[in-house]
């Protein structure tokens, strides 16, 4: 395991994991919206994002951490392990409600308010994003696939990990 991609609806817990697993494995990781996010809430172009993930993608070695859907099957293709966080709509809301005020490693503000937009992203996360994100693993099944449906499942795998 040297190219870890972790994908899984916002609020669905892919930051904590990544963060446990790049401890566990020695590997550095790479969140996706702190590239992609500055801190003052702008964002930079497609063209400097896809050029800062090739550089990612070019080492041995990484965790990325981040959805993006336009990005996810390069990711998958480069990757040898890919975890998919496939939790439940209610905990992933009540998770970026949850860490409203606190300081995250992986976006480069706090959140002070909820964010109207990103609960909309999430309730539609199962119609919308998880499909593609399905069709995407079944295509690359090839691929050493980890499928976490709830948060039980997801500890009692960096508990046992080996």
């Amino acid at each position: 395991m040297k190219r870890v991609i972790i994908i899984g609806c916002p609020g669905s817990g892919k930051s904590t994991f990544s963060l446990k697993l790049s401890k566990l494995l020695d590997i550095p990781i790479y969140h996706l919206d702190n590239i992609y996010w500055k801190a003052d809430k702008t964002t930079i172009t497609r063209d400097e994002f896809d050029q800062r993930l090739d550089e990612i993608l070019a080492k041995d070695i990484w965790i990325i951490d981040g959805n993006y859907l336009r990005t996810m099957e390069t990711r998958i293709k480069e990757a040898d392990t890919v975890y998919f966080l496939d939790i439940d709509t209610k905990t992933c809301l009540d998770s970026i409600n949850e860490r409203i005020g606190k300081k995250r490693v992986d976006m480069p503000w706090i959140e002070d308010e909820l964010d109207q937009e990103l609960v909309d992203q999430v309730k539609a996360f199962d119609k919308v994003e998880r499909p593609k994100i399905i069709a995407l693993l079944t295509k690359y099944d090839d691929k050493d696939i980890h499928i976490f449906r709830d948060r039980d499942e997801l500890n009692a795998y960096l508990e046992n990990f080996s």
